[in-house]
């Protein structure tokens, strides 16, 4: 079913954008990590967090329910050309997915009997 799909788009992105950012979550933990790839509210306002804030699983699939209902960043912003690019393939799913769904349903209306 849509909903499925729609689920399905939204978990495994999430855990992509979990695994992506900063090398993954074991090197976020420890200070020996990258440059981030997502920019989280947190990062910009430290008065809103903990001092020892870091982003957790949690975060980047609120990312992924996101970007998967609005088709577009929210609060979080991209910031390389690999999380862009997903964001991008996960929205055109996204809006995919209820193209599709609108498409079966004007078809069902449609018929006769």
């Amino acid at each position: 079913s849509a909903m499925q799909i729609w689920l399905t788009n939204v978990i495994v992105f999430g855990l992509w954008y979990w695994e992506l950012d900063r090398g993954g979550p074991s090197a976020r933990v420890r200070a020996d990590h990258r440059e981030p790839d997502f920019l989280f509210p947190q990062m910009i306002t430290p008065a809103v967090a903990p001092a020892d804030w870091y982003p957790r699983f949690w975060d980047y699939l609120y990312v992924a329910f996101t970007n998967a209902t609005a088709f577009s960043p929210t609060d979080t912003m991209p910031l390389t050309v690999v999380a862009k690019s997903l964001m991008t393939i996960q929205s055109i799913v996204s809006l995919l997915t209820v193209a599709l769904v609108a498409a079966r349903a004007v078809n069902i209306l449609q018929s006769p009997g």
